[in-house]
C-alpha cells in the first residue's frame, strides 16, 4: 500500500492511498481522513460510498465533512466507485451511468464484468482487512453512508452486514434499483436477466426480508431532478412502514441532488453516526 497524498486538515490528516486489489484484480485508490483524536486513541470509521461518475476524491473535496469528523473523533474512509484501468470493461456506449465509475456496489456474476466488478466484497472484506492490518488507531466500529448510487450501496451493504456496520445513513439513495432505469440497466448487465438475483441489491426488498433492524437515517432533497424516476424515496418509506423498520426520512425542501445538499447536512449525519457507534 502506497501513500500518495497527505494534507493537514482540521488538526488531522487527509490521506490518499494506492494499493493492488486482489478481489478486483486491478490497482485501486481510497481516501482516508484521520481526525486529531487518532494520534492518541482508537477512533471509529465511517465508510462513505459515492455516486455515479465519482471517484474517492469527490466526497473529501466537496462535502466539508472533515470539520465534523474532527469534532466528533471519527475517521472517514472513501473508496472508489468501481475498478479502474485500461483492461477494465466499461459501458459499450461510453455512457456515464454504467461501467467505470458505476460499480453499483454489487458482485457481478455476468461476463465480462465478473472478473473485476466485485465491489460488495471489496467494501465489506478487502478494505476492512486492509484497515486492520495498516491502521492500529482505527477501531472495528464501522458505520456506512453514501449518496445516490452510494446511498443504495450504504443501505444494502449495511443491512446485509449488521455485524460489520453498526450504523447506516444515506443522501438521496436509489431506494429500489429493481424499479428505476439506472438500477435496471446496471443489474441486468452485472447480474443477468433473472430479477430474483437483483433482490439482494434492492433496499426495499431487503427491508422486506427483515434481515436486521439497523435504523436508517436518510436525507432527500425535495428539488432533486432524479427524485421520481430514479430515487423513489416513497418506496423506502412504504417498505419501512410495512415491516416496522426504523427509518428517519428527511425531505429537505429546496435542495437538489448536488454536493451542496450533502455539505448542508453532512454534519448531522456524522453526529448521528457518532451517537450510534459510540453508544
Amino acid at each position: 500500500m502506497l501513500e500518495i497524498a497527505r494534507q493537514k486538515c482540521f488538526a488531522g490528516y487527509q490521506l490518499r492511498f494506492q494499493h493492488q486489489s486482489d478481489l478486483l484484480k486491478c490497482g485501486m485508490r481510497f481516501s482516508l481522513y484521520l481526525p486529531p483524536q487518532a494520534e492518541t486513541q482508537s477512533v471509529p470509521v465511517l465508510f462513505w460510498l459515492s455516486g455515479l461518475t465519482c471517484t474517492d476524491e469527490n466526497f473529501v473535496q466537496k462535502a466539508g465533512a472533515q470539520r465534523y469528523a474532527a469534532e466528533h473523533g471519527i475517521a472517514l474512509l472513501a473508496p472508489d466507485t468501481s475498478p479502474r484501468g485500461e483492461d477494465i470493461p466499461d459501458d459499450p456506449q461510453s455512457h456515464w451511468d454504467f461501467g467505470l465509475g458505476a460499480g453499483f456496489y454489487c458482485n457481478a456474476t455476468e461476463q465480462p464484468w465478473q472478473q473485476h466488478y466485485q465491489m460488495e466484497s471489496y467494501i465489506c472484506q478487502e478494505l476492512p482487512a486492509l484497515l486492520a492490518a495498516n491502521f492500529s488507531q482505527l477501531s472495528a466500529h464501522y458505520g456506512i453512508a453514501g449518496h445516490s448510487m452510494g446511498g443504495h450501496g450504504a443501505i444494502t451493504l449495511g443491512l446485509k452486514n449488521p455485524q460489520l456496520f453498526k450504523s447506516i445513513s444515506a443522501f438521496a439513495p436509489i431506494s429500489s434499483p429493481m424499479n428505476c432505469p439506472w438500477g435496471m440497466k446496471a443489474l441486468t448487465h452485472y447480474l443477468g436477466a433473472d430479477r430474483t438475483s437483483w433482490q439482494k441489491y434492492d433496499a426495499t426488498a431487503l427491508i422486506g426480508e427483515q434481515i436486521c433492524k439497523t435504523p436508517l437515517y436518510v436525507d432527500q432533497g425535495g428539488d432533486d431532478d432524479f427524485l421520481e424516476d430514479q430515487l423513489q424515496p416513497e418506496r423506502l418509506r412504504e417498505a419501512s412502514e410495512q415491516n416496522n423498520h426504523p427509518l428517519t426520512l428527511n425531505i429537505r425542501e429546496g435542495y437538489d441532488h448536488s454536493y451542496f445538499t450533502i455539505a448542508s447536512f453532512i454534519g448531522e449525519h456524522i453526529a448521528y453516526h457518532r451517537g450510534q457507534l459510540l453508544s
